[in-house]
């Protein structure tokens, strides 16, 4: 009777049920040792799904179900789920080091790596499993374990049915992929929160791609520790997310201590997490992170899953990456729904949203799924992205030109211009050179000043020799980085002879 009193204190919302029960009706079909795939958005409930499949499916079959999860903290929250499921569980962890009563448990919940060691020492032994249901299945760490329950059914379960392993796609695990409820659909439902993108163009040509084909935490660390990333990271903060409980993502440890120092200096209420962290230390950070109104956590890897605080209002993406897995992680952890939050805002400094498509965009799951080589073939290049990009002079820049009647100089059509004109490709440089020698002195009282305010415009002049380079199709980034040095060098000369002109 116990049981289902506390079965009752939890109900499915409709499409939770109508998935549960097209999960069933597959698993049915399975033959002995099959497998299956479900996929459902961070923050749709899939921990809530899966324990009341684990309900149904003891009471139905009689036989024995366990969860493996990847990292200790979620094998206690998915323990204590399925106790509000009814389901009395058994979490094999550190602490279980010899046989355990097979007869007092139908359901066991373990990481995999504890799971694994037990098994093969032979310290464990589970008999009559039925089901093995695994969270966050797009991990590879699961597939060692797959050998010890060759006569189970097996139930992958992620938001994301990519592989983290390019080289282990998913579909030679699972045989068939169920697809859940879309982010629009969860959104406009009210089931989760609406992102409002706000993506600010930054150059990644110092990147580099690590073997497992994102981008190295070396390169990451010295282009996002550099003074000017940290000076476009607060001036994003504080355009978009000031004052609200902010949550940046770094995908380095060194950077984030920079963040942590930064904003620290700025006078914002800050702190710093990463996996270095002990338990308490760990406990302490993210409790004040829940009480604090104005909180900004800078982390590092640790928060992307198994974390849930609904009051983050602002995610800060202050990294790139080429993992879609994590793109949705990231921002899932805003996406929660509260009273009085049914937006989070999300601002991109690593090109993501450019790289992905916007959070909440339709995503051909099973194309994914089935041809996932094609999809991270044609992954959008940074390159191409940057070929893109819009420079936008900022405000406080802007203002320091407010003598020049006009400040903009369109690269392209000056080169389209030129080259209708038959002139050299190189004319259009020396326009551009003129003119922001021309804006530079214009705004200053001596040369001085005027060389001051040339070095203000190196974000611009980055921006326009990187336009020039992508029309006279040579963009390699040794030439890029000779004619930046070209174009300032020429442009403090330019200024020196208009103020000796003057004279």
């Amino acid at each position: 009777m116990q049981v289902q009193k506390e079965t009752k204190k939890k109900n499915l919302y409709d499409y939770q049920l109508e998935d549960l029960n097209r999960i069933f009706k597959e698993i049915d079909k399975l033959p002995e040792g099959g497998n299956l795939l479900y996929q459902l958005p961070t923050g749709g409930g899939k921990t809530v799904i899966f324990s009341e499949i684990t309900r149904r499916y003891i009471e139905q079959t009689g036989k024995k179900v366990v969860v493996l999860t990847h990292r200790i903290e979620l094998s206690g929250q998915t323990s204590k789920m399925l106790h509000g499921f009814g389901v009395p569980n058994k979490v094999i962890n550190s602490d279980v080091k010899e046989h355990i009563d097979q007869d007092e448990f139908q359901c066991f919940v373990a990481m995999v790596e504890t799971l694994n060691n037990r098994l093969q020492e032979e310290k464990v032994v589970l008999n009559n499993v039925g089901l093995v249901i695994i969270d966050e299945a797009h991990y590879n760490s699961f597939r060692k374990l797959f050998k010890f329950f060759e006569k189970a059914n097996i139930l992958g379960v992620t938001a994301t049915p990519l592989s983290s392993n390019i080289k282990l796609p998913m579909k030679d695990n699972y045989k068939k992929l169920i697809i859940g409820e879309s982010i629009k659909s969860l959104i406009k439902r009210g089931f989760l929160a609406k992102a409002n993108l706000y993506n600010f163009d930054v150059s990644l040509r110092g990147l580099k791609l690590g073997m497992h084909g994102d981008y190295t935490v070396k390169s990451s660390d010295e282009l996002y520790s550099n003074q000017s990333m940290l000076g476009k990271l607060v001036t994003a903060y504080e355009e978009v997310a000031k004052g609200t409980k902010t949550l940046i993502f770094n995908n380095g440890i060194s950077t984030s201590y920079y963040v942590y120092e930064t904003f620290k200096k700025a006078g914002y209420n800050v702190r710093h997490l990463d996996n270095k962290n002990t338990a308490a230390e760990r406990k302490e950070i993210l409790e004040w992170f829940a009480n604090t109104p104005d909180a900004i956590l800078s982390s590092v890897s640790i928060l992307t899953t198994g974390f849930d605080e609904p009051s983050v209002k602002s995610i800060i993406l202050n990294r790139a990456t080429r993992s879609l897995t994590l793109y949705f992680q990231m921002i899932g952890r805003g996406s929660r729904v509260m009273e009085n939050k049914k937006d989070f805002n999300v601002i991109d400094m690593g090109n993501n949203i450019a790289r992905f498509g916007p959070w909440d965009e339709a995503v051909d799951w099973q194309e994914i799924f089935h041809f996932p080589d094609f999809y991270l073939e044609n992954i959008k290049n940074d390159e191409d992205i940057e070929r893109d990009f819009v420079y936008e002079m900022p405000e406080d820049l802007k203002a320091k030109f407010s003598k020049s009647e006009n400040i903009h100089f369109d690269i392209k059509a000056e080169y389209k211009k030129v080259f209708a004109e038959g002139g050299k490709s190189k004319i259009v440089l020396e326009r551009s050179i003129a003119q922001h020698a021309q804006i530079c002195v214009e705004n200053s009282e001596d040369v001085f000043d005027a060389r001051i305010l040339a070095k203000e415009l190196k974000d611009e002049i980055q921006f326009r020799v990187r336009q020039y380079s992508y029309c006279i199709m040579n963009n390699t980034k040794n030439y890029k980085e000779w004619l930046e040095e070209d174009y300032e060098r020429k442009l403090r000369s330019h200024i020196s002879k208009m103020f000796a002109a003057r004279m």
